[in-house]
């Protein structure tokens, strides 16, 4: 009989201080790339002294803590990849998020006591290619995006003796789990080394294919093949970058959807019980490149949802609320179920936006003395405002009554970047605390969100 292991939350650390704050909101485990030999490199700030430091930060505090080192490699990067490796080993993680399956082979024969996570990005989409992995030894498969709830389950029923993982929030890039080809072509730079141009961001046009166009041809070539018995659209359609008017980009389809982009954001935090029954033992969350609010303020929802279930409560709507408070580009449950819940719609840009409240710190110091929190201002604040004081075990509301800046001259406002100011409150919160405040209604009408 298949067995589920207990459900780990897996939270998204960029740097060191990502990694404690995602740890004291609940986070069970958190992933770190290695810089140069996995994707968001330019946006990763782990340098080796402080990965060895969150390594031993969370084995202190009893949590786990996988590394990334999930990149394609071409022949110039083989030896150093592997010089990398061995000293990386060394540090003894818990495990290691990898794609490359050259890469994987060498370290499961030269480290056969190191855990190998299969990276997302190897984009594993049935039982076989799981089964696969499981018989050369790695321990855990990362699943593609891709995968619905159905096929998730069919997979843990056909090798229900590893560990399966799976996304829960995020960004998905809609180009079979990330591996994106766009921004190379575009830009040459190559998002599986770390470079991604962002391309699908960028501003497009949508056009109707035209005779001796490069989406005709193309119909042209592959136009007796039948993708899984869908009968595609009569008319194609390409896009056209605002920069690259003489290029079009066609847009394909097939009985699943319609496919380059997705505007929208993954959140899944009401289908955890259904992820879960169908073999998932571990809930990942996307955003290494986001900031401590993000990953504090995503773990706690999690991990209160996570918390609910498995007491066999119902779950709770103010954690989905909270989850729209943070910075997204509206929500889908993406793959999972066939007609995805949709939060939102969003069909005049891709930004990222907060919907309803602004983090407007975190927590500097506590002056007992003075019952004063001294935080570094990020968003505009004034008097007057009622402003949330959340920590990893609460949250409370109160009415701003005064604030100070850097001089401990009381100031009737403060801007983001303005430096430290401090605000009147009665007890400590703790080290990670986070302030936030509502959206103003000005910010709002002039679209400033």
């Amino acid at each position: 009989m298949a067995i589920i292991k207990k459900t780990e939350l897996l939270s998204p650390a960029g740097n060191f201080s990502k990694l404690r704050y995602a740890l004291a909101y609940g986070a069970d485990a958190t992933y770190a790339g290695i810089p140069k030999f996995s994707l968001r490199t330019r946006e990763n700030d782990f340098r080796e002294d402080t990965l060895r430091e969150g390594i031993k930060y969370s084995h202190n505090l009893g949590r786990k803590i996988y590394l990334t080192l999930n990149i394609f490699a071409h022949n110039t990067k083989i030896n150093s990849f592997l010089k990398e490796l061995e000293k990386v080993v060394q540090w003894e993680p818990d495990g290691l998020i990898m794609a490359d399956p050259g890469l994987i082979n060498i370290a499961l024969k030269e480290y056969p006591n190191m855990p190998i996570h299969l990276s997302t990005q190897a984009n594993t989409t049935n039982w076989t290619t799981v089964d696969f992995w499981k018989d050369l030894g790695v321990e855990r498969i990362i699943l593609s995006r891709e995968l619905r709830l159905k096929e998730i389950e069919e997979i843990h029923n056909k090798v229900p003796d590893i560990e399966l993982e799976s996304f829960v929030h995020g960004a998905i890039c809609i180009a079979y789990s990330g591996r994106c080809l766009i921004s190379n072509y575009m830009n040459h730079r190559d998002a599986n080394q770390g470079t991604c141009a962002n391309s699908c961001r960028w501003d497009y046009d949508l056009g109707k294919s035209t005779p001796n166009s490069l989406i005709e041809n193309e119909k042209n070539e592959h136009s007796k093949i039948d993708i899984n018995g869908y009968t595609a659209l009569d008319d194609d359609f390409y896009v056209i970058e605002e920069h690259r008017p003489d290029e079009q980009y066609p847009i394909s389809e097939d009985k699943n959807g319609t496919y380059l982009f997705n505007a929208k954001d993954l959140c899944a935090i009401e289908l955890l019980d259904k992820i879960q029954n169908a073999g998932v033992c571990s809930f990942k969350i996307e955003g290494r490149t986001k900031s401590e609010y993000y990953a504090a303020m995503c773990t706690r929802s999690y991990r209160l949802a996570i918390d609910d279930m498995s007491k066999g409560k119902p779950f709770n709507q103010q954690n989905l609320k909270d989850m729209l408070s943070l910075s997204n580009r509206s929500y889908t449950t993406g793959f999972y179920t066939r007609n995805p819940r949709e939060f939102g719609e969003n069909f005049t840009d891709g930004r990222s936006k907060e919907t309803t409240h602004k983090a407007v710190g975190t927590l500097v110091e506590y002056d007992k003395s003075r019952g004063l929190l001294s935080f570094e201002c990020k968003n505009r604040l004034t008097l007057g405002t009622k402003i949330e004081i959340i920590s990893p075990n609460e949250i409370k509301t109160i009415t701003l009554s005064e604030l100070r800046n850097e001089k401990d001259v009381s100031v009737e406002i403060c801007h983001g970047g303005s430096g430290r100011f401090s605000i009147p409150y009665g007890d400590d919160p703790g080290e990670f605390a986070i302030i936030r405040r509502p959206i103003y209604q000005q910010e709002s009408a002039n679209g400033i969100l």
